[in-house]
């Protein structure tokens, strides 16, 4: 079995539960990725709405751009290592009990902002907010327990962001910007060896938007509000499903769906953010409230009205507190704690490792030639073990699943 996460922050998200998408994930709840930048990944994303350190913080407030007093320029990358556990396994899937993968995969990102005058900046970012890939290979077994609750789901997405920030007065800024979500993914499942009871292949785009705003009570004290719109996304291409999948029971190669594209909806989210520098000291705090809106994914069905898979998720939450110390002029060194609520609720499946979420992180940055910035940040993710049961027809699975990850990055900023 391998299974790793894939990024370029927002689209299709499923992977799987017996036949349908859903998520092996490794970097947040559901199938969220929070990696928009390594700067922020030094500080568990703590304050990240507001902050304002380099132009990345267009990815969580376009309003925070007129923060900025000249163009800004940052791109960088992180790293996603996962360790994925399955123990405890009921009945064994091809005499296995225990199943132990670990993958990892970068996650870019690119961001320009553009200060036309003392009031309006223009931005663009290229970046990820969704993405998994989960694969079971045929290690994991060829009997019908392991074709059911097993297969291939690889999902990409992108975000084009195009935002614009207008500073009102000395304190309150305003922005928002269209996002532009593009993704593809490949699901497949086999009712029997070389027998399709799901062969998906399929891409789509969706239209979002974000709104955002700024408020400085004083030069070393603002909070930041922002709100992304996530849309429902339709993805044609190779569109094959067994109807018998929808009526719960096993595949049976009749009344096949064929030729219907894959409706889903990706979940909407609010971010509330402080930053509070310590009056004559080197040191600032800085927090995170996001709310994230899991429970529009409720049940996965094609454009014809087919339902092919109830997952009922629930809205979710993380909480971020971090700190900054302003070393000198070139040294900045960031840590952060943040907690991160699952998005499942009710229902469970072995290919969704879905828990709660501790987030450990600490970076630095180093300020070099007056204009260039490097960052760097680490996190180390602590899931938690989860008991699942899931249902394929007659055929039932218990396990218990268990997500950590370690990411690592680094960001490239200059500003001119």
């Amino acid at each position: 079995m391998t299974t790793s996460r894939l990024y370029k922050k927002t689209l299709l998200a499923v992977a799987v539960s017996s036949l349908t998408f859903a998520s092996q994930h490794a970097a947040a709840a559901g199938f969220q990725l929070n990696s928009q930048s390594a700067t922020g990944l030094g500080r568990a994303f703590a304050g990240d709405a507001v902050i304002a350190d380099n132009a990345s913080v267009m990815a969580r407030n376009s309003a925070a751009m007129a923060l900025f007093d000249t163009n800004q320029f940052s791109g960088g990358v992180n790293y996603i290592d996962t360790d994925i556990k399955i123990t405890n396994i009921e009945p064994a899937i091809g005499q296995q009990s225990d199943v132990t993968n670990s993958s990892g995969t970068p996650v870019p990102n690119i961001y320009y902002i553009h200060r036309l005058n003392d009031q309006w900046s223009l931005g663009a970012g290229i970046y990820s907010n969704f993405g998994t890939k989960n694969n079971f290979d045929d290690s994991f077994g060829s009997t019908s327990s392991a074709r059911a609750f097993g297969g291939t789901t690889e999902i990409s997405s992108i975000n084009y962001a195009l935002s614009v920030a207008y500073r009102v007065n000395e304190q309150w800024s305003v922005g928002g910007g269209l996002d532009i979500v593009q993704g593809s993914g490949k699901l497949q499942r086999e009712a029997a060896p070389g027998v399709y009871a799901l062969d998906v292949d399929a891409s789509g785009i969706g239209l979002g938007f974000n709104l955002g705003t700024v408020f400085e009570l004083n030069e070393n004290n603002r909070f930041g509000l922002s709100y992304h719109y996530s849309p429902e996304i339709e993805a044609d291409g190779t569109v094959f499903v067994d109807q018998g999948i929808a009526g719960g029971g096993l595949p049976n190669g009749n009344n096949a769906v064929a030729g219907q594209n894959i409706m889903f909806s990706l979940p909407s989210m609010v971010e509330f953010s402080g930053y509070h520098k310590i009056e004559d000291t080197k040191f600032a705090v800085h927090y995170s409230l996001q709310w994230i809106g899991w429970s529009v994914f409720d049940t996965l069905e094609t454009s014809g009205g087919v339902d092919l898979k109830d997952y009922k998720w629930k809205d979710g939450y993380h909480a971020a507190i971090g700190g900054t110390y302003y070393l000198n002029d070139a040294w900045t060194l960031r840590a952060g704690y943040m907690y991160d609520t699952a998005a499942q609720d009710q229902l469970t499946s072995i290919s969704v490792p879905d828990s709660d979420r501790q987030w450990f992180s600490a970076g630095f940055g180093y300020h070099f030639k007056q204009h260039h910035t490097v960052d760097f940040g680490f996190t180390y993710l602590m899931g938690q073990d989860v008991s699942v049961s899931e249902e394929n027809g007659p055929l039932t699975l218990t396990a218990t699943t268990r997500a950590d990850a370690v990411l690592a990055g680094i960001q490239y900023s200059y500003s001119f």
